[in-house]
């Protein structure tokens, strides 16, 4: 614990020294030598390339400033979610503004699972909140210190002198460190959190304040940057005024968080479609615990009479939510048949509550496997054109996990042809064909793969696909056709006659 202290210590000096503006093994009011020996053509130089530099680095809508800016983060699972409440104000001097950049780090914008975006329109009880695209921006190289730019589209454009508010959602993925990395069976999880004290912007913010909710009282520790404060499972930082572009106060948050880190490492979902009146789906599930290590013997006996105590970090059931009207669920592995799930179904969803044969401590995995039907009058689907469609839904039905790939299949009936994905986000896109049983020329699947997939990601797509009905009677004229050749040749075996008769 003492690496953990001296690392929050080195952040504060560091954040303290750069709020200053000054080194931080020297006085406030010193200059570098370096500086003070500097003729004056040569710091007229430098002070003409550096306004260079930062002006190439401004977006086209420079005339943008935040006039207050809150950040919370939450904490409480295993996924960092953070929501941003910007109000946003164009320069009366300025010309129309489109968009509005927001910046992340470059660790950030590695982990970075979603972002979206809404615009408040209206005051008060009439306030209504109108969806923004989001989109990474041109400007991602002109960026000082590898920050990554995205921009937020507005859709009526900002005019001069005029101020909005922008709520900004972004979900981080594996952001959560351990430490410990190792921890035994009866011993609770603890991470880092790293983040900075105030907003990276690109614009100058005039007011911000960043919230952090944690999942316990339990905070070890957490860098200090004045005015700091706590209040049981919240830190605040800030209020802070008149921040500069691209400043960046690091901090560290070191808690106790013994919620379910459920990584499923890959799920390939197969959705077969039948015009029959069926939707078949199997989806195929690799997961692991993704926290703390854990170290020593398991001990069943020990987990199962202390279960508050022992295996705090640990999880034993997972819950899958699923489409009203569902039927014919299999739960089951390489063993066999899994005895311990619970299915709850209602009129708007389904809830499949799922146990593995064994708690999975960090570092531990396991593989499954879930296959349902649905009708498919639920999800099938005519367009004006004449085309039809299946409206499905992304991600992953688990809740409150990361899939680090996902897989969708979708196999269209046999005859089916020009199949067009509609989905709301990036994703890789291929055809390849299936053969399933009576298929001849095999059917048309489109393949959908994004990799850091979470809950945000549930949301609706459609395929859409041209199909002749003529291509129904193919099957059942094959059975037709198969039980006549079968009764034809028994005809014709009862009416040979393979006797050896005797020469005349």
């Amino acid at each position: 614990m003492d690496v953990k202290k001296q690392t929050v210590s080195d952040l504060d000096s560091t954040s303290s020294s750069r709020r200053r503006g000054v080194r931080a093994d020297g006085p406030p009011d010193a200059m570098p030598p370096s500086l003070q020996t500097l003729t004056t053509p040569t710091l007229l130089l430098l002070l003409l390339t550096a306004t260079a530099v930062s002006c190439s680095a401004l977006p086209p809508e420079d005339g943008i400033r935040i006039l207050s800016a809150e950040k919370r983060i939450d904490l409480t699972g295993s996924i960092v979610k953070v929501y941003l409440t910007l109000k946003v104000e164009n320069a009366p001097a300025a010309s129309d503004a489109s968009q509005v950049l927001i910046a992340f780090t470059p660790t950030e914008a590695q982990h970075l699972a979603i972002v979206k975006a809404t615009r408040a329109e209206g005051k008060r009880k009439k306030k209504t909140y109108a969806p923004l695209s989001v989109e990474a921006s041109d400007l991602a190289t002109t960026a000082l210190n590898g920050a990554r730019l995205y921009s937020v589209l507005l859709g009526t454009p900002l005019k001069p002198g005029e101020a909005t508010t922008i709520e900004v959602l972004y979900v981080l993925t594996h952001s959560l460190e351990p430490f410990p990395a190792e921890i035994s069976q009866s011993e609770s999880q603890l991470v880092y959190f790293r983040d900075s004290a105030v907003l990276l912007s690109p614009y100058h913010v005039l007011e911000q304040v960043t919230y952090i909710k944690t999942p316990s009282n339990r905070i070890e520790s957490f860098t200090r940057v004045d005015p700091t404060s706590r209040a049981g499972t919240e830190v605040k930082y800030g209020t802070y005024k008149n921040q500069a572009p691209n400043s960046y106060l690091p901090i560290l948050v070191h808690y106790e968080n013994n919620r379910p880190f459920a990584v499923v490492e890959e799920l390939v979902r197969k959705v077969e479609i039948s015009h029959w009146g069926n939707v078949q789906i199997t989806e195929h599930y690799k997961l692991k615990h993704g926290g703390a290590r854990h170290k020593g013997v398991f001990s069943r006996l020990e987990y199962q009479s202390r279960p508050s105590i022992s295996g705090a970090s640990s999880f034993k059931n997972l819950l899958a939510r699923l489409p009203p009207r569902v039927h014919s669920i299999y739960y089951r592995d390489e063993i066999g048949n899994i005895s311990t799930s619970h299915l709850r179904i209602g009129s708007l969803k389904s809830e499949l509550e799922i146990e593995p044969r064994y708690p999975l401590f960090g570092g531990w995995h396991c593989t499954f496997t879930i296959g349902y039907g649905l009708p498919l009058e639920d999800f099938l689907f005519e367009s004006e054109d004449g085309r039809r469609y299946i409206n499905l839904t992304f991600g992953c039905p688990l809740l409150d996990t990361v899939v680090d790939d996902l897989t969708i299949k979708v196999v269209l009936p046999e005859g089916s042809k020009n199949p067009q994905p509609v989905v709301p986000f990036v994703t890789e896109k291929h055809l390849e064909t299936s053969y399933s049983y009576l298929d001849v020329v095999g059917r048309t699947t489109v393949v959908l793969k994004k990799k850091n997939v979470v809950g945000e990601h549930n949301v609706p797509f459609q395929v859409y696909y041209e199909f002749n009905p003529i291509f129904m009677l193919a099957e059942p004229l094959m059975l037709v056709s198969a039980v006549l050749l079968f009764f034809v040749a028994c005809i014709a075996y009862l009416h040979m006659d393979l006797s050896i008769g005797k020469s005349s």
